[in-house]
């Protein structure tokens, strides 16, 4: 195996173990695709890890030193890491924005010092950067029938999609970590502060003044799927089954906060294996159908070298 291969196959094992929907989604794209898609994830979960694991003594610092070794692997000059060697292989085969992993580390900065948000819209520039980023990453694995420039925000609106639905799903983690995503003027319309939420965390108590204000996110996060369920069309059609693979089962994280009558700060919801099964036993085929359909567009594709 060469070192590249052995730096692919590393990225591969994070995101089996740790992002088990993506991954099981990302079966569904050619195998030629894969790989970068596993490095992407990579790259995200390590400098997640910085922030949130509590190994680090100092995470600025080590946030600091990820980014100069970034910039090292993409300007040529090789650290020896191999979830940045296999980083900086995808970003050359696909040509993805360096800029995008800037702004990815700006807002993980962000939650070294920032603890809560006044509005959706300030919340949205943290956002932009933990997640609208990572879909305009992959949009170029992915491929496009149009100029990547229309599909994008429907790629930025996904990202944004999950992240606030992995903020509904964790509340109760990210509070243990001090943390509260929930925009604060949307909790503080439905009478909750971060007091009540950490009765609810403690108690394992519902709380009708909590339930109104997660429902009120849910609905602001499923318009944002709807968003993003437009762009999939934009995609190549080997990418889509992947990707509305992803989609849905994310979305069904939502069901199943509905189903758990919105008591979700003292447990984690997880969406049953029968129901991953059932959505993606049809995503794969169409993921082989697609395959097997000749002369495949080829808008914004990598080199093959």
């Amino acid at each position: 195996m060469s070192e590249l291969d052995a730096a692919y196959a590393r990225c591969r094992a994070l995101n089996a173990r740790h992002g088990r929907t993506f991954f099981l989604a990302t079966r569904l794209l050619p195998r030629r695709d894969r790989p970068a898609v596993h490095a992407l994830y990579g790259f995200a979960r390590w400098a997640d890890e910085i922030v949130d694991d509590g190994r680090h003594a100092d995470p600025a610092a080590d946030l600091d030193t990820l980014e100069r070794q970034v910039e090292d692997e993409l300007a040529g000059r090789p650290t020896g890491h191999p979830v940045l060697t296999a980083l900086a292989d995808t970003v050359r085969r696909y040509r993805i924005d360096h800029g995008l992993f800037g702004d990815f580390l700006a807002s993980m900065r962000m939650d070294l010092h920032t603890t809560e948000y006044a509005s959706f819209a300030e919340l949205g520039k943290y956002v932009h950067g933990s997640a609208e980023v990572i879909g305009l990453q992959l949009l170029p694995v992915f491929g496009t029938v149009a100029p990547r420039a229309h599909a994008e925000p429907a790629a930025a609106a996904l990202g944004r999609a999950f992240q606030l639905t992995n903020f509904l799903r964790d509340i109760g983690e990210d509070l243990d970590r001090g943390r509260v995503y929930l925009p604060q003027d949307v909790l503080h319309a439905h009478g909750v502060d971060r007091e009540l939420l950490a009765w609810s965390r403690r108690t394992g108590r519902a709380d009708q003044r909590i339930r109104r204000a997660i429902q009120h996110v849910m609905a602001v996060t499923l318009a944002t799927y709807r968003e993003a369920e437009g762009g999939i069309e934009l995609l190549q059609p080997a990418a889509r089954p992947c990707v509305h693979t992803a989609l849905v089962l994310y979305r069904a994280i939502l069901d199943e906060i509905a189903a758990a009558d919105y008591n979700v700060l003292d447990k984690r919801v997880v969406v049953p294996n029968t129901t991953r099964a059932a959505v993606a036993l049809p995503g794969l085929l169409k993921a082989v159908t697609a395959r097997a359909v000749s002369g495949r567009l080829t808008w914004n594709r990598p080199d093959d070298h």
